[in-house]
Protein backbone atom coordinates (compact mmCIF):
# COMPACT_ATOMS: atom_id res chain seq x y z
CA UNK A 1 0.00 0.00 0.00
CA UNK A 2 1.32 3.74 -0.76
CA UNK A 3 2.43 5.08 2.74
CA UNK A 4 1.09 8.30 2.19
CA UNK A 5 -2.84 7.30 1.40
CA UNK A 6 -2.03 4.44 3.99
CA UNK A 7 -0.77 7.23 6.80
CA UNK A 8 -2.83 10.06 5.60
CA UNK A 9 -5.13 8.67 3.68
CA UNK A 10 -8.94 9.22 5.19
CA UNK A 11 -10.71 6.93 2.33
CA UNK A 12 -14.17 5.95 4.10
CA UNK A 13 -13.85 8.30 6.47
CA UNK A 14 -17.03 10.56 7.45
CA UNK A 15 -16.14 14.30 8.73
CA UNK A 16 -17.88 16.49 10.20
CA UNK A 17 -16.63 20.54 10.04
CA UNK A 18 -18.72 23.52 12.13
CA UNK A 19 -18.46 26.79 10.14
CA UNK A 20 -17.17 24.41 7.07
CA UNK A 21 -18.58 26.43 4.22
CA UNK A 22 -16.09 29.61 4.88
CA UNK A 23 -12.43 30.48 5.47
CA UNK A 24 -11.06 28.72 7.55
CA UNK A 25 -13.49 26.02 7.69
CA UNK A 26 -13.64 25.87 3.95
CA UNK A 27 -10.11 25.32 3.06
CA UNK A 28 -10.68 22.13 5.83
CA UNK A 29 -13.25 20.67 4.31
CA UNK A 30 -11.90 20.74 1.22
CA UNK A 31 -8.61 19.56 2.07
CA UNK A 32 -10.46 16.65 4.24
CA UNK A 33 -12.25 15.53 1.05
CA UNK A 34 -9.08 15.57 -0.72
CA UNK A 35 -7.47 13.16 1.50
CA UNK A 36 -10.87 11.00 0.72
CA UNK A 37 -13.17 11.91 3.08
CA UNK A 38 -17.00 12.71 2.91
CA UNK A 39 -18.45 15.55 4.43
CA UNK A 40 -20.84 16.57 6.55
CA UNK A 41 -21.10 20.68 7.09
CA UNK A 42 -23.00 22.18 9.93
CA UNK A 43 -23.29 25.74 9.62
CA UNK A 44 -25.35 29.10 10.12
CA UNK A 45 -25.79 30.52 6.68
CA UNK A 46 -25.78 28.75 2.94
CA UNK A 47 -23.04 31.10 1.65
CA UNK A 48 -20.33 29.32 -0.70
CA UNK A 49 -23.53 26.04 -0.69
CA UNK A 50 -23.13 25.58 -4.02
CA UNK A 51 -19.78 26.46 -4.85
CA UNK A 52 -18.69 24.05 -1.84
CA UNK A 53 -20.84 21.02 -3.42
CA UNK A 54 -19.55 21.09 -6.84
CA UNK A 55 -15.95 21.02 -5.29
CA UNK A 56 -16.30 18.59 -3.30
CA UNK A 57 -18.53 16.62 -5.32
CA UNK A 58 -15.64 16.81 -8.48
CA UNK A 59 -13.45 14.78 -6.21
CA UNK A 60 -15.87 11.80 -5.66
CA UNK A 61 -16.60 12.66 -2.14
CA UNK A 62 -19.97 12.89 -1.01
CA UNK A 63 -20.94 16.36 0.86
CA UNK A 64 -24.30 16.93 3.13
CA UNK A 65 -25.26 20.32 4.96
CA UNK A 66 -26.94 21.15 7.99
CA UNK A 67 -28.28 24.52 9.09
CA UNK A 68 -28.26 25.76 12.94
CA UNK A 69 -27.25 28.34 15.08
CA UNK A 70 -24.60 26.47 17.67
CA UNK A 71 -24.88 28.99 20.00
CA UNK A 72 -27.85 27.28 21.08
CA UNK A 73 -27.19 24.50 23.33
CA UNK A 74 -30.58 22.60 22.61
CA UNK A 75 -28.78 22.47 18.62
CA UNK A 76 -24.87 22.44 19.83
CA UNK A 77 -25.71 19.25 21.85
CA UNK A 78 -27.03 17.05 19.14
CA UNK A 79 -25.67 18.53 16.05
CA UNK A 80 -23.27 15.50 15.86
CA UNK A 81 -26.27 13.17 15.92
CA UNK A 82 -27.29 14.53 12.31
CA UNK A 83 -24.63 13.75 10.85
CA UNK A 84 -24.67 10.21 11.99
CA UNK A 85 -28.38 10.33 10.84
CA UNK A 86 -26.67 10.93 7.31
CA UNK A 87 -24.20 8.78 7.39
CA UNK A 88 -24.54 6.64 9.61
CA UNK A 89 -21.35 7.37 11.27
CA UNK A 90 -18.89 10.33 12.21
CA UNK A 91 -15.06 9.58 12.65
CA UNK A 92 -14.15 13.01 12.49
CA UNK A 93 -15.18 15.87 14.36
CA UNK A 94 -13.73 19.81 13.25
CA UNK A 95 -15.07 22.24 15.77
CA UNK A 96 -14.42 25.07 13.90
CA UNK A 97 -17.37 27.48 14.02
CA UNK A 98 -16.30 30.57 15.88
CA UNK A 99 -16.91 34.26 16.20
CA UNK A 100 -14.78 37.54 17.55
CA UNK A 101 -15.72 40.71 18.75
CA UNK A 102 -12.87 43.60 18.98
CA UNK A 103 -13.95 46.51 21.51
CA UNK A 104 -11.98 48.18 24.18
CA UNK A 105 -12.48 46.77 27.51
CA UNK A 106 -14.80 49.09 29.06
CA UNK A 107 -16.88 49.46 26.56
CA UNK A 108 -17.72 46.02 26.07
CA UNK A 109 -21.12 45.31 25.82
CA UNK A 110 -21.99 42.10 28.11
CA UNK A 111 -24.02 40.04 25.42
CA UNK A 112 -21.14 40.17 23.40
CA UNK A 113 -19.19 38.30 25.84
CA UNK A 114 -21.91 35.51 26.10
CA UNK A 115 -22.16 35.07 22.69
CA UNK A 116 -18.89 34.60 21.79
CA UNK A 117 -18.26 32.23 24.71
CA UNK A 118 -21.31 30.13 23.70
CA UNK A 119 -20.27 29.75 20.29
CA UNK A 120 -16.60 29.42 20.46
CA UNK A 121 -16.15 27.38 24.04
CA UNK A 122 -19.35 26.29 25.23
CA UNK A 123 -20.83 24.88 21.59
CA UNK A 124 -17.26 23.34 21.28
CA UNK A 125 -17.85 21.20 25.02
CA UNK A 126 -21.38 19.94 23.85
CA UNK A 127 -20.76 19.18 20.45
CA UNK A 128 -17.68 17.35 21.29
CA UNK A 129 -19.27 15.33 23.80
CA UNK A 130 -22.01 14.36 21.52
CA UNK A 131 -19.56 13.63 18.71
CA UNK A 132 -17.45 11.73 21.30
CA UNK A 133 -20.47 9.11 22.59
CA UNK A 134 -20.90 7.73 18.62
CA UNK A 135 -17.11 7.59 18.50
CA UNK A 136 -16.79 5.48 21.32
CA UNK A 137 -19.46 3.32 20.26
CA UNK A 138 -17.59 3.21 16.73
CA UNK A 139 -14.30 2.39 18.41
CA UNK A 140 -12.48 5.60 17.46
CA UNK A 141 -12.60 9.02 16.10
CA UNK A 142 -10.53 12.05 16.12
CA UNK A 143 -11.78 15.58 17.45
CA UNK A 144 -9.59 18.61 16.26
CA UNK A 145 -10.60 22.19 18.12
CA UNK A 146 -9.36 25.43 16.35
CA UNK A 147 -7.38 26.85 19.14
CA UNK A 148 -5.93 30.39 18.20
CA UNK A 149 -2.29 32.13 19.16
CA UNK A 150 -4.71 33.82 21.51
CA UNK A 151 -4.75 30.28 23.67
CA UNK A 152 -1.87 31.30 25.00
CA UNK A 153 -1.64 35.18 24.94
CA UNK A 154 -3.74 38.29 26.19
CA UNK A 155 -4.41 39.95 22.78
CA UNK A 156 -6.11 43.54 23.34
CA UNK A 157 -9.57 44.36 23.06
CA UNK A 158 -10.47 41.04 22.23
CA UNK A 159 -11.19 39.64 25.78
CA UNK A 160 -14.30 37.36 25.14
CA UNK A 161 -12.17 35.39 21.83
CA UNK A 162 -9.29 35.32 24.69
CA UNK A 163 -10.92 33.91 27.32
CA UNK A 164 -12.68 31.37 24.67
CA UNK A 165 -9.84 30.05 23.04
CA UNK A 166 -7.74 29.70 26.48
CA UNK A 167 -10.65 27.85 27.18
CA UNK A 168 -10.61 26.06 23.92
CA UNK A 169 -6.84 24.50 24.68
CA UNK A 170 -8.32 23.19 28.20
CA UNK A 171 -11.03 21.29 26.57
CA UNK A 172 -8.69 19.76 24.34
CA UNK A 173 -6.29 18.69 27.48
CA UNK A 174 -9.31 17.36 29.52
CA UNK A 175 -11.43 15.47 26.65
CA UNK A 176 -8.04 13.66 26.29
CA UNK A 177 -7.13 12.73 29.35
CA UNK A 178 -10.36 10.54 29.21
CA UNK A 179 -11.35 10.07 26.14
CA UNK A 180 -7.66 8.50 24.86
CA UNK A 181 -7.89 4.84 26.21
CA UNK A 182 -11.41 4.89 23.89
CA UNK A 183 -9.19 5.27 20.75
CA UNK A 184 -10.39 8.89 20.21
CA UNK A 185 -7.79 11.58 19.41
CA UNK A 186 -8.25 15.05 20.78
CA UNK A 187 -6.42 17.92 19.59
CA UNK A 188 -6.21 21.40 18.27
CA UNK A 189 -4.73 23.28 15.76
CA UNK A 190 -3.98 27.07 16.48
CA UNK A 191 -3.80 29.46 13.61
CA UNK A 192 -1.53 32.01 13.33
CA UNK A 193 -2.50 35.61 11.71
CA UNK A 194 -4.89 34.02 8.84
CA UNK A 195 -6.25 36.42 5.96
CA UNK A 196 -9.75 36.11 6.42
CA UNK A 197 -12.71 37.96 6.85
CA UNK A 198 -12.70 38.36 10.46
CA UNK A 199 -9.22 39.77 10.27
CA UNK A 200 -10.51 42.06 7.29
CA UNK A 201 -10.40 45.13 9.55
CA UNK A 202 -7.10 44.03 11.02
CA UNK A 203 -5.27 44.14 7.80
CA UNK A 204 -6.75 47.21 6.83
CA UNK A 205 -4.73 49.24 9.26
CA UNK A 206 -1.53 50.15 7.65
CA UNK A 207 -0.22 50.73 11.49
CA UNK A 208 -1.43 47.10 12.33
CA UNK A 209 -1.02 45.04 9.82
CA UNK A 210 2.82 46.12 9.89
CA UNK A 211 3.45 45.40 13.29
CA UNK A 212 2.35 42.50 12.80
CA UNK A 213 4.10 41.67 9.52
CA UNK A 214 7.51 42.42 10.92
CA UNK A 215 6.69 39.53 14.04
CA UNK A 216 6.17 37.51 11.43
CA UNK A 217 9.06 35.42 10.81
CA UNK A 218 7.22 33.83 7.75
CA UNK A 219 6.34 37.59 6.24
CA UNK A 220 3.43 37.05 5.30
CA UNK A 221 -0.36 36.44 6.53
CA UNK A 222 -1.42 32.77 6.30
CA UNK A 223 -3.82 31.74 4.11
CA UNK A 224 -7.18 29.65 5.00
CA UNK A 225 -5.44 26.53 3.14
CA UNK A 226 -2.44 26.42 5.00
CA UNK A 227 -4.49 25.32 7.89
CA UNK A 228 -5.76 22.01 5.68
CA UNK A 229 -2.67 20.07 5.92
CA UNK A 230 -2.79 20.59 9.77
CA UNK A 231 -6.15 19.32 10.06
CA UNK A 232 -6.10 15.82 7.56
CA UNK A 233 -2.69 14.61 9.25
CA UNK A 234 -4.90 15.19 12.96
CA UNK A 235 -7.54 13.42 11.24
CA UNK A 236 -5.37 10.64 9.80
CA UNK A 237 -3.43 7.45 11.26
CA UNK A 238 -0.34 9.30 10.82
CA UNK A 239 -1.51 11.37 14.28
CA UNK A 240 -2.92 8.34 16.44
CA UNK A 241 -0.70 8.55 19.44
CA UNK A 242 -0.74 12.31 19.40
CA UNK A 243 -3.30 13.37 22.75
CA UNK A 244 -3.94 16.94 23.73
CA UNK A 245 -1.58 18.27 21.60
CA UNK A 246 -1.78 22.19 20.33
CA UNK A 247 -0.54 22.90 17.01
CA UNK A 248 0.52 26.21 16.01
CA UNK A 249 0.20 26.85 12.44
CA UNK A 250 1.80 30.87 12.69
CA UNK A 251 4.57 31.28 10.29
CA UNK A 252 6.32 31.40 13.42
CA UNK A 253 4.36 34.19 15.31
CA UNK A 254 5.28 32.35 18.93
CA UNK A 255 9.07 32.15 18.61
CA UNK A 256 9.71 36.12 18.32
Amino acid sequence: MDYLKEYFGLDNKVAMVTGGNTGIGMAISMGLAKAGADLFIYAYTEENKEELTEIIEAMGRKVKFALGDLMKEELASKAADLCVDAYGRIDILVNNAGTIHRAPLLEENNLWWKNVIDLNLSSVYYLSKNAANHMAKQGGGKIINIASMLSFQGGKFVPSYTASKHGVAGLTKAFANELAEMNININAVAPGYIATENTAPIRADKKRNGEILERIPAGRWGEPSDLAGAAVFLSSKASDYMNGHILCVDGGWLVR
